[in-house]
């Protein structure tokens, strides 16, 4: 178990407290980093800052890790194999899987997926590089962040690190659309190795923090959509063919589908009854809660996160000859709420990111996104737009950077509000004084 508190790059000379646990001493290095309080100003569905009710990044992830952790301790109690700890791959502690949890969305650049799409074309098109959220928090996390004492990003434990690689591949090979970029991939690599972890499984941590993940997303952000008027709580709404139509499109377009058997169900009722459960639900609570909607709206989110929390359990998974994280009930794989938790993801993706003035702020960010990229990407006259100590930094490390890559680094890293502040100095009729600190 020693091999799980193993930090790659840690020395007697990191001063830190031999009073904490090490995953206390992560948990502090994660929730005092600047990345980590850049969340706050990231988009979630609705942009960072455009109202006071609505999730970032920031509140979803500390959401993602209330959950999770609950979880890990609930099931820890029911699986015997846990306390026996016979593998470190086969472990569930609540504070390492609460670490993943703050930590998996570090690496999504301003204005949500539209910015992760557009920065991997960019980086694609010309570069031959690509951008992926999952990837670029390894990248902050053992490369960007700085810490001292360390030269190795944050210096997180083994266990923490491989808590969060939920896509255990190398993203520079062939066709790879999910992993780690190669020059973090090498380190991650080599702790998969010692710990004797199978090709292509994640541990039982990151397992359990991408299900608690999902949870978060299939019921958040639905309460935020009904907040903000986008799901509308009335049988017209919820009844409406072209709403069906096009949660099962979102369901048939994703490729990650494939092991729930959509194909053994009539996928057209299923989606009906899903939709039609939630709103007789809805009306329920409605009634029980005095017509009052914002209490409804917090009753029905906290029922659905614990309906699927308590489903949550491990299975063995024959194919890969490990365990797996999932719903379960009788032992076996709750296919049926995985479905139903599909469901409740599209029906979110689909009234909010496809609400067309949504879509028109992805249109807008994509454009400023695109003109920032112009403006740094020559090298000579970019260096001279980007902060000194980002330069310092790339000079005193370009034999392992290349300039793309960071100008990826540099934009990503934005939030929301400061890619809006640098894109108006530079185009629009008025900014603020040169004097202001970045």
């Amino acid at each position: 178990m020693d091999l799980r508190k193993l930090r790659l790059n840690d020395t007697t000379h990191t001063k830190s407290s031999e009073e904490r646990d090490e995953y206390e001493k992560d948990y502090a290095r994660l929730i005092q980093s600047p990345a980590f309080r850049r969340l706050q100003g990231k988009s979630q569905v609705f942009g960072a800052g455009s109202g006071d009710y609505y999730r970032t990044r920031l509140t979803h992830s500390l959401e993602v890790s209330q959950i999770a952790r609950e979880v890990a301790r609930r099931i820890g109690k029911l699986y015997p194999f846990l306390s026996r700890k016979e593998h470190p791959g086969l472990v569930l502690d609540p504070a390492v899987v609460e670490c993943a949890s703050l930590a998996h969305d570090l690496g999504h650049p301003p204005f949500g997926h539209k910015g992760e799409d557009v920065l991997n074309r960019l980086l694609s098109v010309v570069h031959g590089l690509s951008y992926e959220g999952n990837a670029q928090n390894f990248r902050i996390l053992m490369f960007l962040e700085k810490r001292a004492g360390s030269g190795s990003g944050l210096d997180l434990t083994a266990a923490v690190l491989l808590a969060i690689n939920k896509y255990p591949f190398n993203l520079d090979e062939p066709d790879r659309l999910k992993g780690v970029y190669g020059m973090e991939w090498q380190d991650i690599a080599a702790l998969r190795h010692k710990w004797g972890m199978p090709e292509g499984c994640s541990t039982l941590e990151a397992q359990l923090m991408d299900l608690c993940d999902d949870i978060a997303y299939s019921t958040h952000d639905i309460e935020d959509g009904i907040r903000a008027g986008k799901i509308q709580m009335n049988r017209t709404f919820f009844e409406d063919e072209r709403l069906v139509e096009n949660v099962i499109q979102e369901i048939v377009d994703d490729h990650g589908n494939g092991d729930m058997g959509w194909d053994q169900v009539d996928m057209k009722a299923m989606v009906k009854e899903v939709l039609f459960s939630f709103l007789e639900q809805w009306e329920t609570i409605y009634a029980e809660c005095g017509n009052e909607a914002s209490r409804t709206r917090r009753e029905i989110k906290a029922r659905w996160v614990s309906a699927f929390a308590h489903q949550v359990g491990i299975i063995d998974d024959a194919k890969k000859g490990w365990k797996r994280v999932t719903f379960v009930r009788d032992g076996q794989e709750d296919v049926q709420l995985l479905r139903t938790m599909e469901v409740l993801k599209k029906l979110a993706w689909v009234t909010l990111i496809k609400d067309f003035r949504v879509q028109r702020l992805q249109k807008r960010s994509e454009i400023m996104i695109q003109r920032l990229w112009t403006s740094f990407i020559e090298y000579e006259t970019g260096r001279l737009i980007i902060p000194p100590d980002w330069i310092e930094n790339y000079d005193q490390h370009k034999s392992r950077w290349s300039w793309p890559r960071f100008v990826a680094d540099y934009i990503s890293g934005m939030t929301d509000a400061y890619a809006e502040k640098v894109y108006a100095e530079m185009f629009a009729s008025k900014s603020g004084s040169i004097y202001e600190m970045d």
